[in-house]
């Protein structure tokens, strides 16, 4: 029988991941941080996450809510029972695709979950599709950055790694082909190269061929300096997302690579997840649905817009560190207010700034007026003539009055002297 190779959901840190895969022929990988610190329920944060304060949310919901737009999140499934997700999530359109029977390597039976994808035992698809569309709730400041779009939950993995190529490459058709997805979200990657012809990679050209938006993962391996390809994000025409710090930068784990387009918050990433509250994670799984909820606002603003024009919009401007692409951060880190605003005509590819695209500049500190015009500094002199005519007048004024009031002292003065 023919084996598919494993896909590896985005466990613990890097390294886990790493030795995760490793018992796996030819795995394919999920990008995180630190997932084994969550507890479901969690506490709900009460706060606005550092990664929603960077964004005018007033702002950018002025623009474009994600109303209509459908996005599927191909994970560990996306559990309904937190209340930020439950009105968000198109049950009906779910699916799982995990094999029946599961068990671990002791024989014991895993549970596989409900057949429409809403189960989640790992917490790992609940927390991605929280950052796409959580809606907002009392008590917390968290809330998705497309807070009406709908999810479409789709189980392809677990805590197991029973998820391959195949079980993805069938995830995405149905995406594509029944729930008629809009955007699609893959926080995997592949540790080892696929061929050009694999099975993903014809459910992913026939996804961009209905003109659906793939966004995924880079990966999680970047920390020793290694640059590899992975997959579906080195695909052509897939978005692929990298990591991006507080300060703007590649987070330390993000993979690094020419294929990477653009970055995205991925450090600390408060989400939601079963049973309700919320988590903080890290991972370029969390940064790929920051970019997600970005391309679902930008479908329901520009329906008429072609995924590659979509795409580009977000790389063109997102915030440089340089005019052009580097292989860290891509074309920048994701400016979701200015993806919303500066969108007269749509574009199909990003350029560099010093190419007269006269947008997503790199960032530059404020001028400051050390000079003048010749006309401003006639305006200046001018007023300074006016201003010193005037202090003159005042002071010859002031020194008649004074000599004046002495003269008429000292008269009096000499006639009091002759009364006496």
């Amino acid at each position: 029988m023919r084996r598919h190779p494993r896909v590896r959901r985005i466990v613990g840190t890097a390294a886990a991941a790493l030795a995760f895969a490793a018992a796996s022929p030819a795995p394919i990988a999920t990008a995180a941080g630190t997932a084994g610190q969550c507890t479901f329920p969690g506490k709900t944060y009460e706060g606005r996450p550092w990664a929603l304060q960077r964004v005018m949310l007033d702002e950018l919901w002025k623009q474009s809510t994600g109303e209509g737009v459908r996005v599927a999140v191909i994970d560990t499934g996306v559990d309904v029972k937190n209340r930020q997700l439950a009105p968000a999530v198109d049950v009906k359109s779910g699916r799982n695709y995990l094999p029946p029977n599961l068990k671990d390597d002791n024989g014991n039976k895993i549970e596989r979950g409900s057949d429409n994808g809403t189960t989640d035992t790992v917490g790992h698809g609940t927390k991605v599709a929280g950052i796409i569309a959580a809606r907002p709730a009392k008590g917390t400041g968290f809330v998705g950055l497309a807070p009406e779009a709908t999810i479409i939950p789709i189980q392809q993995n677990d805590a197991e790694g029973h998820g391959d190529t195949d079980s993805l490459a069938r995830a995405i058709n149905h995406a594509a082909n029944e729930a008629k997805a809009d955007v699609i979200n893959i926080s995997q990657d592949t540790v080892n190269p696929i061929t050009a012809t694999s099975t993903l990679k014809g459910a992913v050209d026939n996804a961009l061929a209905k003109n659906i938006v793939i966004v995924a993962s880079a990966g999680n391996d970047g920390l020793d300096g290694n640059v590899k390809k992975t997959y579906p994000a080195s695909y052509d025409g897939v978005l692929a997302v990298a990591a991006s710090d507080r300060n703007n930068e590649r987070a330390a784990f993000s993979q690094s690579g020419d294929f990477v387009d653009v970055a995205a918050p991925g450090v600390d990433m408060v989400s939601t997840v079963p049973g309700g509250g919320h988590c903080a994670d890290n991972g370029t799984s969390f940064s790929a649905p920051y970019v997600a909820g970005v391309a679902a606002l930008i479908k329901a603003k520009h329906p008429d817009w072609t995924q590659k024009q979509i795409a580009a919009q977000i790389m063109q401007t997102a915030e440089r560190s340089i005019p052009g692409h580097d292989r860290l951060v891509g074309w920048g880190v994701v400016d979701p207010v200015r993806a919303l605003t500066e969108d007269d005509k749509p574009i199909d590819h990003p350029v560099p700034s010093n190419e007269g695209a006269g947008r997503a500049e790199a960032p530059t500190v404020a001028q400051l007026p050390l000079g003048e015009t010749p006309q401003e500094r006639a305006v200046r002199l001018g007023t300074y003539v006016v201003v010193g005519s005037l202090l003159l007048v005042a002071v010859i004024a002031g020194g008649s009055v004074a000599m004046r009031d002495g003269r008429r002292r000292a008269e009096g003065s000499s006639q009091v002297k002759g009364l006496k």
